[in-house]
């Protein structure tokens, strides 16, 4: 149900339905099943294909984290503020994109291992223009669309590296990350007709297994190791909030795909995969070679220093898009796709046709757009402060 502002509702209603004249607000409820994974895995081929042409542009996310003081709790795990931000610009789609956030991140220990959380939640937006008008076009609660966006992404480098025969996947991982991504992979390869998942809680794993089922019509089970769910499997996802490697590159099966998808910066330096998997690798893409040298995330950074790979074998996921790199060229290859980074191509692309559904469906609360514009000063107007 669309809401108005109500000072512009005195304005009239005409002038609320032109979209010109407003700028729609989404919440997290607002923003899911408005756009498929088709269609999110086709904007973001055609935005990394931009991307390529050195048209779409980015800057790579930056992120600050700031301790706070302690509330006292015995044992407490020690908590940060973190804000961070990303910027991206789609000529192709005619749109550019800021998505900033603000939450608390902490490190518990969690079923004997120690995870990222954010207690209390995440404050955070993804604020959309028309590159061709500058007109803001909305305001999108970031979390509902995130898997979505990430699981596109992933979805993206898989067309291009994982078997088209393969018939068994494997999922590490049970919240809405994972969702996403065993979306992806099952809308890009439904040859798949197994899905073995694995968390580090029984009862989620026990859950996601029959969602899958449920929703994809696939055989999918739990299993009770990452080491089960990884061998044998031709398409192994991770999306965990695991900090030291789950995954050893020595279980992975020849002709096997992996996708992991942290791309930590050095502040907590987490990984999901270790060194191993870089090395056995035969093809390695990342979303932004650029992002990993500024991080020093260790996925790549390691088996780097350890001699394992250099810097010329990694390739990025525009290379793919836009044809110079042409992904899987053999059966017998191992390939390696690091979801290392949120990029502000992403949320431009997908969040600007999030909106476009959300305004045929009458959906969110629309704002004046005059709240969010100003007009060019006069010379008299330069006087006044």
């Amino acid at each position: 149900m669309r809401e108005h502002y109500p000072q512009a509702a005195l304005a009239g209603e005409q002038i609320m339905r032109n979209s010109k004249d407003t700028v729609l607000v989404l919440r997290n409820s607002e923003t899911t099943g408005l756009v498929s994974m088709t269609e999110s895995i086709q904007l973001l081929k055609e935005a990394y294909a931009d991307l390529g042409k050195n048209r779409a542009q980015v800057l790579n996310r930056r992120r600050m984290h700031i301790p706070l003081d302690s509330d006292g709790t015995p044992n407490a795990a020690p908590t940060w503020f973190q804000m961070n931000v990303i910027p991206g610009a789609v000529p192709c789609h005619g749109v550019a994109a800021l998505r900033v956030n603000a939450r608390y991140v902490s490190f518990p220990f969690l079923g004997g291992e120690r995870r990222k959380t954010f207690p209390g939640g995440i404050s955070g937006f993804v604020l959309v223009w028309d590159m061709n008008t500058r007109a803001l076009l909305g305001i999108v609660q970031e979390e509902g669309i995130s898997p979505l966006r990430v699981g596109a992404t992933s979805g993206v480098a898989a067309d291009y590296l994982c078997r088209r025969d393969v018939e068994v996947a494997g999922l590490i991982g049970a919240g809405r990350q994972a969702v996403g991504q065993i979306s992806a992979l099952l809308t890009i390869r439904p040859s798949i007709k197994e899905v073995k998942v694995y968390s580090i809680r029984p009862e989620r794993r026990e859950r996601m297994a029959a969602w899958i089922t449920k929703r994809f019509g696939v055989k999918a089970y739990a299993v009770d190791s990452a080491e089960r769910c990884v061998k044998d499997s031709g398409a192994i996802f991770t999306a965990t909030t695991a900090t030291d490697p789950m995954v050893k590159g020595e279980w992975l099966e020849e002709g096997s795909h992996i996708c992991g998808m942290i791309g930590a910066p050095h502040f907590d330096a987490r990984r999901e995969l270790d060194d191993e998997v870089g090395r056995r690798a035969d093809i390695i893409v990342v979303n932004s070679l650029s992002q990993v040298k500024e991080d020093l995330q260790p996925e790549i950074w390691n088996p780097i220093r350890k001699g394992y790979l250099t810097w010329e074998f990694i390739h990025e996921l525009s290379e793919l898009c836009l044809g110079t790199f042409p992904g899987r060229m053999g059966n017998k290859q191992i390939t390696w796709h690091s979801n290392n980074v949120g990029m502000g191509i992403q949320f431009a692309s997908v969040c600007k046709r999030v909106i476009e559904v959300a305004r045929e469906r009458g959906l969110g609360t629309e704002l004046p757009i005059d709240m969010f514009v100003g007009k060019e000063l006069t010379e008299a107007d330069e006087f006044e402060i």
